[in-house]
């Protein structure tokens, strides 16, 4: 039903640049439940491995000539490498500590990109072409651009369910509910953990090279602290665990962005921290965690 909405929505005359911007975070909040939802592992920094790919497309794309789907393929293989260089030292500590290593992290790749000169520093990187996909299909059409994002998200979101029903995905969710009896089974608890922290910040990178083709541009705003905030709640809003929560939470948070930015201005912060704390204390698993467990109820009786 959801795909079937995104693929007349564009024809029944919602704006294609909203819905691919809400796509590509979608994608990016879907890579931070891979992480959290599934594997139990809060990262405040997830913000740095999106910000540092949507430059490395960019940049890569606009100054070195790069055709399209090769400059989102380097931006995604360097989230990785970075997420993977970050997960080595951050995967040695748990909990809050855990969280605490990846935002400090995040503030140093921050400050990198404020300082080194290819990423423009405040003013950001601008004028990124879209070009044509494997030489062919004209990306500067929104509605090409816009079946590409959603063939890639479709793609993205088949991917972590799939992880998530493996072998693989079901030693992430013991390691999730009890790590010390997952250990006592033998399995090396660190290096599923780790291998988790380079999917998810992959995937990230990838909904940040995405977002920098669709919209034109990177800005130190996609590697702030604050996206790593905005990300969490788009995770615990639509319910946190879920497949389709995290979706539904991007969704919710850029339209409420994007429809209230113009009418309250600034306020716009303030409107959606009240419906996080309202979400919070009348859907406790979410949105869709809270359906989930309405219909689960429903065939109980």
């Amino acid at each position: 039903m959801g795909l079937v909405l995104l693929l007349v929505a564009p024809l029944v005359g919602v704006y294609p640049v909203f819905l691919m911007n809400a796509l590509c975070f979608a994608i990016f909040a879907c890579a931070f439940n891979l992480l959290l939802g599934y594997t139990g592992l809060l990262s405040f920094g997830h913000a740095a491995f999106m910000g540092s790919a949507a430059y490395v497309t960019g940049w890569l794309i606009r100054s070195a000539g790069w055709s399209p789907e090769l400059g989102l393929l380097a931006g995604t293989l360097g989230a990785g490498a970075l997420g993977l260089l970050v997960g080595l030292v951050a995967i040695r500590r748990q909990g809050i500590y855990f969280a605490m290593v990846t935002l400090a992290m995040a503030q140093m790749i921050y400050f990198i990109c404020l300082q080194v000169p290819f990423t423009g520093g405040e003013d950001g990187l601008q004028g990124v072409p879209r070009g044509k996909l494997l030489g062919l299909l004209p990306l500067d059409n929104d509605l090409v651009m816009y079946f590409l994002v959603l063939a890639i998200f479709v793609g993205v979101f088949l991917a972590i369910v799939r992880i998530v029903h493996s072998p693989y995905g079901q030693v992430l969710k013991a390691i999730r509910e009890n790590e010390p009896r997952a250990i006592s089974l033998g399995y090396d608890v660190d290096r599923y953990k780790l291998l988790a922290f380079v999917l998810s910040t992959t995937i990230a990178g990838l909904a940040g090279s995405l977002k920098t083709v669709v919209l034109g541009f990177a800005t130190l705003s996609d590697v702030h602290w604050s996206l790593s905030g905005e990300v969490v709640l788009m995770t615990l809003l639509g319910g946190m665990g879920t497949f389709a929560g995290p979706v539904v939470g991007a969704f919710t948070i850029i339209g409420l962005q994007n429809f209230l930015a113009d009418r309250v201005g600034s306020w716009v912060t303030v409107i959606i921290g009240a419906t996080f704390v309202f979400c919070v204390i009348a859907f406790r698993k979410g949105i869709v965690g809270e359906l989930l467990a309405w219909q689960q109820r429903r065939r109980a009786k």
